[in-house]
């Protein structure tokens, strides 16, 4: 030190002689004054620092003592004044031997001393600055700072932890060859503390844990990456950022990295799928480094893969950077190590955990290309699981590397696992996932690498166990979801498979209890279409039918009303439109099979009301053709008249009802001209409707009625008197009928009837049964219901024309006796009508 300096110091602690000595007063004023008149002749006088530093010497242990002072300001001055030394003084590691005993005292004992936390915060800011000047001067005091560090990382203060990570960061770069020694004894306090409540305390205890490691034996990372992988879920971003920039870090410079690249590498892959933009660039550039640095360090081992590597597979996902060569083998050399842990996380009660996990196995797949197949089964299994989770992130994700896989896999690798897992499903959590991944996996496929596979595709999505044995709307959306995919990727190659992806469809349409899905299959019918070049819809069945209705045939003897082959005829027949009809030669025996008397009732049910809706539209449908009358002796003896024969149960009456309906329909659809009907028909008709009027239920009476209706507007002329004679007193019966609707339409059959008896029926000859029908008229020409007497009287117009002298002779008899006239005199009217006429 310089003469000059000596003096100027001399003469400051002179000036300063007193206030030292009111340090030790007992007066709080007085040691407060002193310590602040110490600062003015000192720190405030801007003195040189050679000056500063002797003048520090002497002042040290004063300014130490200060720090156990009662008196929180006089212990903020000292502190304050410390600082201000320690910062302006040259040499400041000469006060190192007093000022660490001090400041371990005050901060690294089993007790907090200091009771004030701005004072704890101020004593570890010098303790920061101590570290940031006095560098490796530092490492003989390695304990104390260690002893410091572990208290004030879990201090009660959030501001004294933040500074405790800067200072831990700045100690560990300070001293690396010492720090190491004790570095794991600060990994408890910093997990104690990385889950604070306070994002920017997370923050600094993450870089505090980076540089804890980095600088340590590394030893600890088992201890910390669980906690480090838990802050990726982070509600703040910066705490992600933080922890993707630490492991990047430890990626590039970890002294043992090389034993630690499976369990980092996954927490930065992670964060490459971040929500915030900067978070996954920032992680995309430190994979990027370290996939370059590992190439430059192993480029040896890859002369020989550089050349081939360098081209991305076909179908390579669009808009996706392919990463470099390192990265790839980065992932590749640690898969069979990753894939467990994710396989296990992928299933983790929380959410969170496994949309990260699910988004993590895209990146690792994009990365490992077609060294994903030797991991396939692992894989497969991983995503079958995965893709039942109820978050729709995760399945989502899981399906975009499920697609991967179909890239990346030649297809007779995947689909040698997919196809034998879809056929035994009961291995698999739920049925529908299998077909979800091979629905995917097919999407990433190339349809030239399809095309030799088709065939065994379309032959196990069509077994009866894979697309007939589950009837949830998910799984049949996933079986349309693969035949989807197969017309989409190969497109006209799916011809040769036709017939097998429409029976997948049918299937798919015929268990469909929701009318979104069945559209969706309809469209996919239509896409079939499309892809053979075919017009219509009609066209494929046309093209298809008879392999269609032999497929069904095979096991019509098993059917009941729960086999989904009912409902397959349902859908062909229906959506066929016309082309049913150009095939009824093999229709007919598989109905015939199936309405048999004694096959389940319910399934019989079901197929009388498909038959009805196709008889209601027969020349657009089973008459397409104008064929079905070569079938009508068939179709009414074995398939209509056995089914209406009477039997007791209400399951028994429920089949008659719908066989009668059938019939209606028959009769009223077109199906047979009238020229086809004939008496023989009548004959064979007759007898079962008529005894359907006598039926308990009341719709079955009323088709019975319109059947008979039906009948005699066909071939009411052509009948035979005595068939005639046979019908119409079972229909006056129906005259008193509970049901007035059933009254109504046994009216209109009672005036069809009539008007059906012509020139072969002898009014005189069979007086009697016209005088039995004209008295139980008139009778209800009296009903209480004017609607019923208006029915009546016209229905007696009609008759008048038969036996006009008879009806005048009857009406005139009960004219008197009703409650009203009108009615019979407008009858009588219309009989003198009639004789002007003849006349």
């Amino acid at each position: 030190m310089a003469a000059g300096e000596e003096r100027a110091a001399s003469e400051v602690l002179r000036a300063l002689a007193r206030h030292l000595n009111c340090l030790n007063e007992d007066s709080k004023t007085t040691r407060k004054r002193a310590l602040e008149a110490i600062k003015r002749e000192t720190i405030d006088k801007e003195l040189s620092s050679g000056v500063l530093q002797e003048v520090f010497t002497c002042l040290l242990k004063s300014l130490l003592k200060c720090l156990s002072d009662p008196m929180e300001r006089c212990r903020e001055t000292a502190i304050h004044m410390l600082g201000d030394f320690i910062l302006c003084v040259p040499q400041p590691e000469d006060s190192l031997p007093y000022l660490m005993p001090a400041l371990t005292q005050r901060l690294g004992g089993k007790e907090i001393l200091e009771p004030a936390e701005e004072l704890r915060l101020s004593m570890v800011e010098v303790l920061t600055l101590t570290v940031e000047v006095c560098g490796r001067h530092l490492a003989p005091y390695l304990d104390d700072m260690m002893k410091i560090l572990q208290r004030t990382i879990v201090d009660p203060f959030p501001d004294v932890k933040r500074e405790s990570c800067k200072c831990t960061v700045h100690f560990a770069k300070s001293v690396p060859e010492h720090f190491h020694m004790q570095a794991e004894s600060l990994v408890k306090p910093l997990m104690q503390t990385i889950s604070h409540q306070h994002s920017r305390v997370r923050v600094s205890t993450i870089e505090a844990t980076g540089a804890v490691i980095q600088y340590g034996t590394g030893k600890n990372v088992d201890d910390v990456l669980s906690h480090l992988a838990q802050r990726l879920f982070d509600d703040s971003p910066q705490v992600r950022k933080a922890v993707t920039v630490v492991v990047g870090d430890w990626l590039l410079h970890l002294r043992d990295r090389y034993s630690y690249f499976h369990k980092l590498i996954p927490l930065l892959l992670s964060s490459l799928s971040d929500d915030i933009p900067e978070i996954s660039q920032r992680a995309a550039d430190l994979w990027r480094q370290t996939g370059a640095l590992w190439e430059q360090e192993n480029e040896d081992d890859l002369k020989d893969k550089m050349d081939f590597l360098l081209t991305p597979p076909d179908l390579y996902p669009a808009g996706v950077a392919r990463p470099g060569l390192g990265c790839r083998e980065l992932v590749v050399r640690n898969l069979s190590n990753l894939l467990p842990a994710l396989a296990r996380d992928v299933v983790d009660w929380v959410a969170g955990t496994r949309v990260k996990t699910a988004q993590l196995l895209y990146a690792l797949l994009l990365h490992a290309e077609d060294h994903c197949t030797q991991h396939l089964q692992l894989l497969l299994s991983t995503l079958y699981r995965a893709c039942n989770d109820p978050e729709s992130d995760v399945v989502n994700n899981c399906l975009r590397s499920a697609k991967l896989l179909g890239t990346f896999v030649s297809p007779e690798v995947f689909l040698k696992l997919l196809l034998v897992h879809l056929e035994t499903p009961s291995s698999s959590s739920s049925p529908h996932t299998p077909l979800m991944v091979l629905a995917a996996v097919l999407g990433g496929c190339s349809g030239e690498l399809l095309k030799p596979h088709l065939q065994k595709i379309a032959d196990t999505l069509v077994q009866p166990d894979v697309c007939q044995e589950y009837q949830q709307a998910v799984y049949l959306d996933q079986l349309l979801s693969c035949v989807d995919v197969l017309l989409s990727v190969c497109e006209k190659d799916c011809c040769s498979v036709s017939l097998q992806l429409l029976q997948v469809l049918v299937t798919v349409q015929s268990l469909s209890t929701e009318p979104q899905l069945t559209d969706k299959a309809e469209q996919s019918v239509v896409s079939l279409c499309k892809v053979q070049g075919l017009a219509t819809v009609a066209d494929l069945y046309r093209q298809h039918m008879d392999q269609l209705l032999q497929w069904l045939s095979a096991s019509q003897k098993t059917w009941t009303s729960y086999s989904p082959q009912r409902l397959q005829l349902q859908v062909i027949a229906t959506q066929s439109g016309p082309v049913i009809g150009e095939f009824l030669p093999l229709l007919m025996p598989l109905l015939q099979n199936c309405l048999d008397p004694e096959r389940d009732p319910e399934m019989r049910l079901h197929i009388f009301t498909m038959l009805s809706k196709l008889l209601l539209d027969a020349t657009h449908t089973l008459d397409s053709q104008g064929r079905f009358c070569e079938h009508l002796d068939v179709f009414l003896l074995e398939l209509l008249l056995p089914n209406l024969v009477w039997k007791a149960g209400r399951t028994a009456a429920a089949i008659r009802t719908s066989a009668l309906c059938c019939l209606l329909a028959l009769l009223q659809g077109g199906a047979i001209p009238p020229s086809q009907v004939n008496t023989h028909t009548e004959e064979r008709l007759s007898p079962q409707v008529l005894s359907a009027l006598e039926e308990d239920s009341q719709l079955s009476r009323l088709l019975a009625c319109r059947s008979l209706s039906t009948l005699l507007k066909l071939i009411g002329p052509s009948l035979h008197p005595d068939a005639l004679n046979n019908i119409y007193p079972e229909v006056l019966k129906r005259l008193d009928d509970s049901s007035e609707e059933v009254r109504g339409v046994a009216l209109r059959a009672l005036g069809l009837w009539l008007a059906s008896l012509g020139k072969d029926y002898n009014s005189q000859l069979y007086n009697q049964h016209l005088e039995v029908l004209f008295q139980q008229l008139l009778l209800h020409l009296d009903d209480p219901d004017s609607h019923v007497q208006d029915t009546v009287l016209e229905v007696l117009k009609t008759g008048s024309g038969v036996h006009p002298a008879l009806l005048k002779q009857e009406v005139e008899a009960v004219r008197d006796k009703q409650r009203t006239p009108v009615y019979c005199d407008q009858l009588l009217q219309h009989i003198h009508s009639l004789y002007k006429d003849t006349v």
